[in-house]
């Protein structure tokens, strides 16, 4: 059985938590390979917001790739995959895809999966939003970019910040088109 190729791109937003959480799941499961790259702004995050070292971070990833490497496989179209996920996005690498500003290889793999017609996940984490955020990730939902804010439901009762985690999670997996039950679901008797 073919394995299915995910890559996943960590940028320096607050909310690291959501990349590390992804990755933990997708480590879990045989059947995907996760390509990737992590921010130097990602990394700054991960140290005030976890207890991860970066060789702990890069060892969630089957294959890791420097993102300053622009000679890196994800960054050509060649390189298949079956999705990509920015997690958290900074508004910052949302403006650089929006704009095809290729400056690092989370930015330039985003921009391959648009030019290739590839399936794109934005998790955009800013507050508020201002009007130049809102154009630039409208402009990106109607390339087909998938916009998931990690927005908390409240009908599966979270009790944990891993709860609300788990949720965002999901949604994320359930684009990718990878079987998950890490939160609950709506059901008519939620």
């Amino acid at each position: 059985m073919k394995k299915k190729k995910i890559v996943i791109g960590v940028s320096g937003a607050s909310g690291s938590i959501y990349a590390i959480r992804l990755l933990q799941v997708l480590k879990e499961i045989p059947e995907v390979e996760v390509h990737g790259t992590v921010s130097d702004w990602a990394y700054e995050n991960i140290r005030l917001e976890t207890n991860l070292k970066k060789v702990e971070v890069k060892a969630l990833f089957d294959v890791y790739y420097n993102a300053r490497d622009m000679g890196a496989s994800i960054a050509s179209g060649s390189f298949l995959h079956d999705g990509m996920v920015v997690v958290p996005s900074s508004m910052k690498t949302v403006a650089a895809i929006a704009h095809g500003y290729s400056d690092n290889l989370i930015a330039r793999s985003a921009d391959v999966c648009l030019k290739e017609g590839r399936k794109l996940l934005l998790v955009p984490r800013e507050t508020p939003l201002s009007t130049l955020h809102l154009e630039n990730l409208l402009k990106l939902s109607q390339m087909g970019v998938r916009i998931i804010p990690p927005m908390p439901a409240f009908y599966n009762h979270p009790e944990t910040i891993e709860d609300i985690v788990n949720h965002t999670v999901m949604k994320i997996m359930d684009q990718l088109e990878i079987e998950n039950h890490l939160s609950r679901r709506w059901t008519e008797d939620a």
